[in-house]
Parts: C-alpha cells; sequence; structure tokens
C-alpha cells in the first residue's frame, strides 16, 4: 500500500469585478473602489459581491467588519460564484470567520466543484480520502483529483497517480506518474515501475525500474530481480 499525506492547501482567490472599481483599486484609490463595488452588488453581480466580501474582510477601503464579509460572501456564493463558493467553503473547513462545520464545507465544495473550480474539487477530494465530514471514499476521491488535476492544479496532479496506485488502478495511475517523472519527481519512477509490472508490459516496467534504482530504490533492485527485468 502506498503512504502518503495529503496536505490541506488554503487558496483564497479573488477576482475582482467592474473595471472603473478595478482601475480605482489598481491605482490604491480604496474608498473609490469600495463604493463602485457596491453599487455592482447591489446589482447583483457576484464576483463584485465576492470582491466587496474581501474589502471587508481585509479592511480595505472601509472598516474591516467579518459580519459584512460574511454577509457579501454568501450572497456571491449564493448566486453561483464559483470562487466565492470555494473560499466560503474553506472557511467553514478551517473555521476561519464562520464556526467550523464540515457538513456546510462539503456542501459549498460541491457546488463550486460542480462548476469546475479545481481547488474545490481537490479538496472535496481530499474530504473523501481522509473521510473528514463524509463517508470515505477513495475512489470518489481519485476522481475527484483526476478532474482537478485536468485542469491544471498542482496537488491534485502529483497525488492523483499515487491514489489510483492504491486503488489499483494502475492503468490510470501510469498516466499521471509519468507527468509527475517528466517533472523530475523520483519517487513516481518506482511506482511506475510496480505499475508497469502489473499491467505485465515489462519493456516499459524495465525503463521506470532502472531509473529508480538508479536513484537509489532497494525496492525498485528487489523489482528487478522478482520479475526478471534484464531478459526484456
Amino acid at each position: 500500500m502506498v503512504r502518503y499525506f495529503l496536505s490541506l492547501v488554503l487558496i483564497v482567490s479573488v477576482v475582482f469585478a467592474g473595471s472603473s472599481a478595478l482601475e480605482a483599486y489598481k491605482k490604491k484609490d480604496y474608498n473609490k473602489a469600495f463604493k463602485l463595488y457596491m453599487v455592482d452588488a447591489k446589482n447583483g453581480d457576484s464576483v463584485a459581491q465576492n470582491a466587496l466580501s474581501y474589502l471587508y474582510f481585509n479592511g480595505i477601503g472601509v472598516a474591516k467588519n467579518t459580519k459584512e464579509g460574511i454577509f457579501w460572501l454568501k450572497k456571491s456564493a449564493h448566486n453561483m460564484d464559483a470562487n466565492a463558493q470555494y473560499e466560503l467553503a474553506m472557511m467553514y473547513l478551517v473555521g476561519r470567520n464562520v464556526k467550523k462545520d464540515l457538513k456546510s464545507a462539503k456542501t459549498w465544495f460541491d457546488s463550486s466543484a460542480d462548476l469546475g473550480n479545481a481547488n474545490a474539487q481537490y479538496n472535496l477530494a481530499l474530504m473523501y480520502y481522509r473521510g473528514d465530514g463524509v463517508k470515505q471514499d477513495i475512489s470518489k476521491s481519485a476522481k475527484l483529483l483526476e478532474k482537478a488535476a485536468i485542469k491544471g492544479h498542482k496537488g491534485a496532479i502529483k497525488n492523483v497517480g499515487i491514489v489510483y496506485m492504491q486503488l489499483l488502478k494502475f492503468d490510470k495511475a501510469v498516466k499521471w506518474l509519468e507527468v509527475n517523472a517528466k517533472n523530475g519527481d523520483k519517487n513516481s519512477y518506482y511506482l511506475l515501475a510496480e505499475a508497469y509490472c502489473n499491467l505485465e508490459k515489462f519493456p516499459k516496467a524495465k525503463k521506470w525500474t532502472k531509473k529508480a534504482m538508479d536513484s537509489g530504490s532497494k525496492e525498485a533492485s528487489n523489482l528487478w530481480k522478482k520479475y526478471k527485468l534484464a531478459k526484456y
């Protein structure tokens, strides 16, 4: 069984809406930016609502006010803004600005993930992998990791192949392990060797076993002898 640790990455991304408000923000005219975002937010612009929550949380252009920050973040999330949903989920997950609530975290991760947010897909995968607030489901975790990996999420790319190895889905594992190996991850060498041995693709297994041995893997040496890879 492959052992590893999937670390929780807190990523808060705010995409500011409204060209006038954004220009004011870039010019550090925060009072003006706040007023312009407020106009757009009250008109139902979900991205402006998310931006407004950011200003309230950080006291930019307005006095810091966590209650107002939550109010506008929830407004944005209910208006189907994927970034706001993700940020709200993270707050519930770690208990930042709100009381920790894994059920609410899962609800908002679900919605954001369905809208294609890779960070939500990744963190929801972690919940299923660990069984945090949900019934543990490694298969569902792997599927979510792959969705995030396809979108280029680095954490997902790094871990999805390992999870597929745990599920003994070697054909799916090698695709992502090859990516990691090409990115210089030497730990992927042995995993690829093991996967290709299980797939009975011994010429490829030989290639990666040799790379793993050259990197100092004793397990790879055992694999080399067990499958008599020298003859391929």
